[in-house]
């Protein structure tokens, strides 16, 4: 017996040694550098930057638009070139100023949302190319001002990662594919930060990110990420929050700049921050990388699909399954190669009443849908056939029953995967620059719909 479990041994620690080497752990620092009203946010962003290149440590900045351009306007040359030296994200055109995105996206569908971000987002995206010499690696919403009609936008900017925080989707609290887009967003116990107030609390700090680091080193790996913002070293308020409240506008003749630290206050913002990020480095097994490098490090999002597996799983519920979204595995049904394909613009009800629908009639449908989806690359919001149709769920649920007779059984889907998204638009949106009371249930209702291209990103 002990020769047996001896060799076993011998067997599985190495295995075990192997797993333990092959779980990495990334970990994300990045600043929303966004204050053009405080000239002292400027300074902040600059002293950060060079603080951590002295530690050999690359951040991602997100810069809002206007930052760049008052940056630029104030000659600010210094400050430019060393955040150049790190990466650069995109963080809106002007972050704050009324409308901000959810309001703005709230009452439009998917694509005149994407044409209407891409509109007045787009200055900011340019503006950061022209100043920083590169295309932004990232975007992340200002505050909770989220709208799933971004992401189309992204794409068309060439922005192929969404890094931010948020409630409004998530995944298991690690990275995930949405939209076509690498998201770094709803981390939840794996997003933390330093409280760069209170000295005493560096080592909870510190701690929450070893457990955290621990628990993704004996689970296959993955990411933990850290925000601030630079004014948040320099002054004890937002400068949002200062001039626009609630979704009030106030003119640059009117700006009132945030109260400011004092000098001890700010120096101990900066040693906390900075005594953190050292841990982090000198921590085993964990990478610093930035938002830029996020793509490499995952594996691709089109990987292959077992159709036999899709028409046992569609009947009875349609979820994400390891790799594959809800649309990948409906579009192997559909006898697609691996490609990817928007979710639907809207949602529709079926209308079929029998019980079947006849064999011709059934396939003609099924043409019809893959002619749509080849057209438009997205997927349709249901199904016609003859004078009666289909909703997305209930076709994919019927398609992955059928079985091959002279009628095919009508089934009706459950969309199983919809519960990654948020169901409280009242607490997703609360946000001190969104209008009293904002909500937007119609943005969930979108982020719901594009949920169907909802999967892991898989380290790879």
């Amino acid at each position: 017996m002990k020769l047996v479990t001896a060799l076993l041994l011998c067997v599985l620690l190495p295995a075990m040694a192997v797993r333990a080497a092959d779980a990495p752990v990334y970990y994300l620092l990045w600043f929303d550098t966004e204050d053009y009203i405080e000239p002292a946010a400027d300074d902040a962003a600059l002293r950060l930057a060079l603080e951590l290149e002295k530690m050999g440590v690359r951040a991602t900045f997100k810069v809002v638009g206007e930052k760049a351009r008052v940056l630029e306007s104030r000659g600010r040359r210094d400050v430019i070139r060393a955040l150049a030296r790190h990466d650069i994200g995109y963080h809106a055109e002007n972050h704050s100023i009324p409308p901000s995105p959810a309001v703005y996206l709230k009452p439009l569908g998917l694509l005149e949302g994407a044409a209407e971000f891409e509109r007045r987002e787009g200055h900011g995206v340019l503006d950061i190319g022209r100043i920083f010499g590169v295309t932004p690696s990232c975007y992340g919403q200002p505050g909770s001002s989220w709208g799933p009609q971004s992401n189309i936008a992204l794409r068309r900017f060439g922005i192929p990662v969404y890094m931010d925080e948020g409630s409004h989707v998530g995944l298991n609290s690690q990275p995930f594919w949405y939209m076509g887009i690498l998201h770094v967003f709803g981390l939840g116990p794996n997003n933390m930060r330093a409280d760069i107030n209170n000295p005493a609390r560096i080592g909870e700090a510190t701690r929450q990110f070893d457990r955290a680091a621990a628990a993704l080193k004996n689970n296959s790996g993955g990411v933990i990420h850290t925000y601030y913002h630079p004014t948040e070293f320099v002054t004890t308020e937002f400068w949002d929050a200062v001039n626009f409240p609630r979704g009030r506008y106030t003119a640059p003749s009117d700006y009132k700049r945030p109260n400011a630290r004092t000098p001890e206050s700010s120096e101990q913002a900066y040693r906390i921050l900075l005594e953190f990020v050292r841990h982090v480095k000198q921590t085993p097994g964990v990478r610093i990388i930035t938002a830029r490098e996020l793509p490499q490090i995952f594996d691709s999002p089109h990987q292959m699909v077992d159709v036999t597996k899709v028409k046992q799983r569609f009947a009875e519920s349609i979820d994400i399954d390891g790799a594959h979204s809800a649309a990948d595995q409906l579009l192997a049904l559909l006898g697609f190669q691996s490609r990817y394909v928007d979710g639907p613009a809207g949602r529709v009800d079926s209308t079929v009443t029998a019980t079947s629908i006849p064999r011709d009639l059934f396939n003609r449908g099924k043409q019809d849908a893959i002619e749509s989806i080849e057209r438009h690359n997205r997927l349709p919001s249901h199904v016609w056939f003859g004078v009666e149709r289909l909703s997305l769920a209930d076709f994919a649920a019927t398609l992955a029953g059928d079985q091959g007779g002279p009628a095919v059984a009508v089934r009706r889907g459950k969309l199983d995967f919809e519960r990654h998204v948020a169901a409280d638009a009242r607490r997703a949106f609360n946000w001190a620059i969104h209008p009293e009371g904002f909500e937007a249930p119609e943005l969930l209702e979108l982020g719901r719909l594009q949920a169907w291209t909802l999967k892991p990103a898989r380290l790879r």
